[in-house]
């Protein structure tokens, strides 16, 4: 009996780690929530074990043009001292749709040990393509920095990067929640972001809507033709007063890289050189017509616009004199919680009552913010009898309805029974309150009184004098330190050689995401920007006269072995050889990755000694 019992437990058990690993299978489809009608774009499906049998759904909107190219990722690490790895297959196939509109792929199915599973259904976005007839400027009163080359003057055009300021509604009511979007629009790509300078929102109260930092591109259709998009802030403002309101010009300053016209041979043919723009996207101003709320406002208004529902409660109905009464509302919905006023309750004469506490529990949303605003009443009965705390009407206006709301809180019958005699709970609970009590009698010092000196004088004194100087040192110290800091800012070529080293890092941080993924040809093309923007910081020479050789040149003439920038022509070999040729092992790509590191920070040290 004691074996059958051992033998249904190791079955159990067995089932259980079956169970577990059947549902730690995951199989998922990714593709761009919008594309470019007669454009190709990539649906990869990623699987976190080795399946086989992958059956693609009918989709006959798009065209396959490849696929699957199939890549395996494994991973290893150690958590809490125990190795675990983790491996993913994923199936890529290249797709082009065949026309406008907004289509669904619905999921594939794969089968895994013996189980068929299915991913998850996509819908994609297909936009027509560019007009061929130009459009007007998208956004006015925008300046671009040229740069000479050697085919003309490189310029960023309005109609090929802009910012919108957008709103979600243009004519809201007082005290209606609504929000602004600064979205980027662009067909280039973004190297660096500027100063940024955004409006101010006089008469209206803001709040700032989180936006997530690691957001990814959107396409998006403006005006004729299709842009790259990203929201760079968004607010939800609340409108103070009704009127004309405006909400003047914003400025931001990015910098792009550009096609120069100019062309130079390479080892993979002849390429156009890219160069780095700066440009100042100003937005649009913007008028809102703010209504003002009807007339007709309920006695019991509270300054909210929006949609509430309204509870209530008290903590006893029955208590003795002397205790203490809470009564709690709870206002929740999505409106202008903040700027709520408080409902009025009608105590008893013969109550003490307190300061109500407020407590908001709220979350900015686009529609307004949205939460629970708890308001907390507390009296304290000092006479023992029978009580009526009225019923307390909240009124609201409801834009959606275009009138006003009432909500009600019942009337509460209280029951107060004689208080115990020589209680302190009415003093223990001023305490806790921290209520203020002043002292009309003192007590008497009995201690020795200090005696001042009638000859001494704090005028003309040594800390008199030293609360003159010390001022004036510290603002003579601030202003040489400022004049130093504005004259190396005012070096161009010295702020961009302190940079490099922090620009080129931030650069192989995008490359080791692009590892990661295993996305060859982005992590390529991430350390080879790293390494050219490193030599073309560094060294003061532009990207567009940058080469080989005269790399080797300066960092000869610098001092530096031909060891070390032998590793980084090396490595410059290896990236430009590797973006068009057949799949790395990952491998390969780890050692790329930290061979770069490493020559940065060895490179970076050399140079500080010189």
């Amino acid at each position: 009996m004691k074996h059958i019992y051992i033998l249904f437990l190791l079955f159990t058990v067995l089932l259980i780690d079956a169970g577990k690993a059947f549902a730690q299978v995951t199989f998922k489809a990714s593709a761009p929530a919008a594309v470019v009608e007669g454009e190709q774009f990539r649906l990869s499906y990623i699987l976190n074990k080795e399946g086989k049998d992958l059956r693609l759904p009918d989709i006959p909107d798009f065209d396959v043009l490849f696929g699957p190219s199939i890549s395996i990722s494994f991973s290893q690490r150690t958590v809490g001292g125990k190795p675990t790895s983790e491996s993913s297959v994923t199936y890529t196939y290249i797709l082009m749709a065949k026309k406008a509109g907004t289509f669904t792929i619905p999921p594939a199915s794969i089968r895994v040990d013996g189980s068929n599973y299915e991913s998850n259904s996509l819908q994609i976005k297909a936009l027509p393509p560019d007009e061929s007839s130009s459009q007007g400027p998208a956004a006015g009163g925008q300046r671009s920095e040229e740069r000479p080359s050697g085919a003309g003057t490189v310029t960023v055009s309005a109609d090929d990067a802009f910012i919108r300021a957008i709103v979600s509604k243009n004519n809201p009511y007082e005290q209606e929640g609504f929000t602004v979007t600064f979205r980027l629009y662009t067909t280039l790509n973004v190297v660096d972001f500027g100063k940024i300078q955004f409006p101010e929102f006089e008469g209206f109260m803001v709040e700032e809507v989180n936006i997530p930092s690691n957001q990814q591109l959107q396409m998006e259709r403006y005006n004729g033709r299709n842009y790259y998009t990203a929201d760079l802030r968004k607010t939800l403002l609340f409108p103070q007063r009704s009127g004309q309101m405006t909400i003047p010009r914003g400025s931001l300053e990015m910098v792009f890289s550009v096609p120069s016209r100019r062309r130079v041979s390479t080892f993979f043919g002849s390429q156009e050189v890219m160069v780095d723009v700066k440009k100042e996207l100003v937005t649009n101003p913007l008028s809102i017509n703010v209504k003002p709320l009807p007339a007709n406002k309920p006695a019991g208004y509270a300054n909210a616009v929006g949609a509430f529902t309204l509870k209530s409660g008290i903590n006893s109905a029955e208590v003795k004199a002397n205790e203490a009464i809470t009564v709690t509302l709870e206002i929740s919905g999505t409106g202008n919680l903040k700027l709520i006023r408080n409902p009025e309750i009608e105590f008893p004469n013969n109550f003490d009552v307190y300061d109500p506490t407020v407590v908001n529990s709220l979350n900015v949303t686009t529609n307004g913010l949205t939460g629970i605003r708890k308001i907390e009443y507390t009296a304290i009965p000092r006479y023992e009898g029978a009580y009526t705390i009225p019923a307390v009407e909240f009124s609201y206006f409801d834009p959606n309805k275009n009138r006003y709301e009432t909500v009600t809180m019942p009337e509460q019958k209280l029951q107060i029974a004689k208080g115990d005699q020589g209680s302190s709970a009415a003093n223990a609970f001023v305490s806790r309150q921290d209520v203020r009590v002043e002292q009309d009698i003192r007590f008497l010092k009995t201690s020795e009184p200090a005696y001042l000196s009638g000859t001494v004088f704090f005028a003309g004194s040594l800390n008199y004098w030293l609360c003159y100087l010390i001022p004036l040192m510290i603002l003579i110290l601030f202003y040489i330190i400022n004049r130093k800091q504005a004259r190396e800012n005012a070096n161009v070529a010295l702020m961009r050689n302190r940079k490099a080293n922090k620009t080129a890092i931030k650069r192989l941080k995008a490359a080791n995401r692009y590892l990661k993924e295993r996305d060859k040809e982005h992590f390529y093309d991430e350390v080879l920007r790293a390494i050219w923007g490193y030599f073309s910081d560094k060294l003061s020479i532009s990207l567009a006269r940058l080469s080989r050789d005269n790399i080797e040149e300066e960092l000869s003439r610098k001092g530096i072995n031909e060891q070390l920038s032998g590793k980084f022509i090396e490595i410059l070999e290896i990236c430009e050889f590797a973006r068009y040729a057949p799949a790395e092992s990952n491998a390969e790509m780890d050692r790329i990755y930290n061979g770069t590191m490493e020559a940065i920070g060895e490179m970076e040290n050399k140079l500080r000694k010189l």
